[in-house]
């Protein structure tokens, strides 16, 4: 049975988050408690008594974002390393709900009085970590961010896999930030069908994978992400994002294709996750008649089918 559970946030969405709480930015930690919760913990290292005692007093100097991972750097050369995974949220303004409250870190010194994570499911995770850990556990581990790669980097890194391309697209090692619902909208607007396999992909077709991954990126982050029917997923003041309206295919099956009116939207699962595509236009060879108008390139080398 697959598991239809939406798998937000992927990079827009922490991009999103990271933006939101730029505003922290020169604030002083005063604390750092861990509410009561009934619910399933989450990972926090190290325990919140060393956490705290580590982080009082102490400037925040930036926030970054590795993949999917929010990163709150303090001075002396510490990083709180949040990973969100399916329901985390990080915000400045009170949460959805109080049960699920995961961590509340105190601030002095600016506008905001408060850095909360809050995470329904508790399957994200905190983790204060030296430069040294942050290499090792996280830098060392990612591949380059999705908004950074390059088409001969992309090609490079996944041409000789045999993984469909949908299914490379989500592994983190290769390239950082892409999730479920970003790597099928990519696919689509490229016009590649999900399965091909990534040795099979010619080099124009890697081209357009990553000027599309750059814009799809973009447009979600300017629109502060996806929020979907479960409503989880807000931003840094507990707003909704909207770039679910300008969805092409995830989780539009059985509807029309907006791009070329000919086929309706199918749904197949890769690695137990749900794939959405267009049958018509998104082809394994060749290039159909409807992407030439909207492509952003100034030549089409396939064949037209």
């Amino acid at each position: 049975m697959v598991n239809e559970e939406p798998r937000v946030p992927e990079l827009p969405e922490v991009e999103t988050m990271r933006r939101g709480i730029l505003p922290i930015v020169g604030s002083r930690i005063e604390s750092a408690v861990r509410p009561p919760c009934s619910r399933r913990p989450i990972l926090l290292t190290p325990r919140i008594d060393t956490f705290n005692r580590r982080l009082q007093g102490k400037k925040i100097v930036d926030i970054g974002r590795r993949g999917k991972r929010v990163m709150v750097e303090i001075e002396d050369s510490l990083t709180i390393v949040i990973e969100p995974r399916m329901t985390g949220l990080v915000l400045l303004s009170d949460p959805p709900t109080r049960d699920h409250l995961r961590l509340r870190i105190e601030l002095s010194g600016g506008d905001n009085e408060q850095l909360l994570f809050w995470d329904r499911r508790g399957l994200g995770t905190v983790r204060l970590l030296s430069a040294k850990e942050v290499k090792s556990n996280i830098d060392d581990k990612l591949g380059t961010d999705a908004l950074e790669i390059t088409a001969d980097e992309l090609r490079k890194c996944l041409c000789k896999s045999i993984r469909a391309i949908k299914v490379a697209l989500l592994d983190q090692s290769d390239v950082a930030g892409i999730g479920n619902i970003y790597a099928a909208e990519i696919l689509f607007r490229s016009g590649v069908d999900p399965r091909t396999r990534c040795n099979r992909l010619a080099r124009n077709q890697w081209r357009r994978i990553t000027t599309e991954m750059h814009a799809v990126l973009n447009e979600a982050i300017f629109y502060e992400g996806s929020t979907l029917s479960d409503g989880t997923y807000r931003n840094a003041i507990n707003g909704e994002g909207s770039f679910q309206a300008h969805h092409s295919v995830y989780d539009r099956e059985g509807k029309p294709c907006r791009r070329c009116g000919e086929g309706k939207i199918r749904r197949i699962v890769q690695t137990q996750r749900s794939t959405f595509f267009c049958p018509v236009c998104q082809r394994k060879t060749g290039i159909h008649r409807s992407l030439l108008g909207s492509w952003r390139s100034t030549s089409w080398p396939e064949a037209i089918e």
